[in-house]
């Protein structure tokens, strides 16, 4: 019995867990965290005031929150500490939390399709999942290029940085709805940038942000896959938490390997995973799998993807490697890492 209430223990934390994500997402969208990090400590009358809503709604939503630990509670009023004001309520700190709420209440939603998938082997294509997917996406990995992608990851490249300053070519594949692609266009002014995507609307707002950014004069977006995009001797190609998510992984490489310089390199960002479940087997690893199991593998095999030849998101380096040395590439190896994120460099 002692084992059995541990367990239920476990699996109230969990089911907390699952209704917080909406709340997280509703305190994001009404500018709820905002206006604790301004504002400073409140009452609950105090935080409608300021946000516009209504107290009592207010006043169950922050209890909650203190319930969770995602803000504090002394004598009445709440408040954020400076740690959770940067990841709840600061849109450049370099954790987006509600961004990764919003992905999962999106990943969530597709169970029904999913299921049906299991049941013959069908797929489900990112085309196919809730906006809240793709934009929940975009908010929780941008968050990590965005403090990483410029000031950690390209240096530790070979020549690359040079390369951009000095006016290199860039192919940024699986680039989604644009978010690394502006981030390299801004950071290096003098680059030319080619974005690829498989789903066309994505690629339109991915031209819209490039646009809003100022950026458009050398940033270009098509609608192609990662084994089809147009262009050929690229100083970097780069692909973003996306290789795992192909049906013909190793199409892609062969097409990179043919696109890339002889002296170019491929910039590959995969989730951070050992090569064993057993290596995998905590929360970060939690969290990859469970969404593996509702958004890469049904991409992947949307797109025709063999029980070999899909990845998943917890691939691990042996299984990047493999696929990168049987497209051609001589040179792989592991550049930089991230709670979140394993980065290699492949080279013809």
């Amino acid at each position: 019995m002692d084992t059995f209430m541990a367990f239920v223990g476990k699996f109230a934390g969990d089911l907390g867990a699952v209704v917080a994500a909406g709340n997280v997402v509703l305190g994001d969208q009404l500018g709820l965290y905002r206006g604790l990090a301004e504002g400073g400590a409140a009452t609950p009358g105090e935080l409608a005031r300021r946000t516009g809503t209504d107290e009592r709604y207010v006043a169950e939503w922050l209890a909650g929150q203190a319930a969770g630990g995602y803000v504090e509670y002394t004598d009445g009023r709440y408040s954020l500490t400076p740690e959770q004001a940067l990841a709840l309520a600061d849109p450049h700190g370099p954790v987006d939390v509600a961004g990764a709420f919003t992905l999962a209440l999106g990943a969530v939603a597709a169970v029904p399709a999913v299921a049906e998938a299991f049941r013959t082997g069908g797929g489900v294509g990112w085309h196919e999942q809730s906006a809240q997917v793709l934009t929940g996406c975009e908010r929780f990995f941008r968050a990590g290029y965005a403090a990483h992608l410029v000031a950690d990851w390209l240096p530790a490249l070979t020549g690359v940085v040079a390369k951009l300053r000095a006016g290199g070519t860039v192919a940024d594949v699986g680039c989604g709805l644009g978010a690394s692609t502006v981030l390299l266009a801004q950071a290096f002014p003098a680059a030319r940038l080619r974005g690829s995507d498989y789903h066309g609307e994505s690629v339109a707002i991915a031209s819209k942000r490039a646009a809003e950014a100022g950026v458009s004069d050398r940033v270009s977006f098509e609608t192609a896959s990662a084994q089809t995009f147009s262009g050929t001797g690229y100083d970097l190609v780069t692909t973003f938490d996306c290789l795992h998510d192909m049906g013909d992984p190793a199409g892609a490489a062969r097409h990179i390997r043919e696109t890339i310089a002889a002296d170019g390199s491929w910039l590959i960002v995969e989730p951070m995973a050992a090569d064993t479940i057993e290596g995998n087997l905590n929360p970060v690893g939690r969290v990859y799998y469970n969404f593996s199991t509702l958004l890469c593998l049904p991409n992947a095999r949307s797109q025709g993807g063999s029980n070999g030849a899909m990845l998943g998101a917890q691939a691990g380096e042996a299984a990047i490697r493999s696929v990168v040395q049987e497209a051609g590439f001589s040179s792989f190896r592991r550049a930089a890492q991230t709670p979140f994120n394993l980065v290699y460099e492949a080279r013809p």
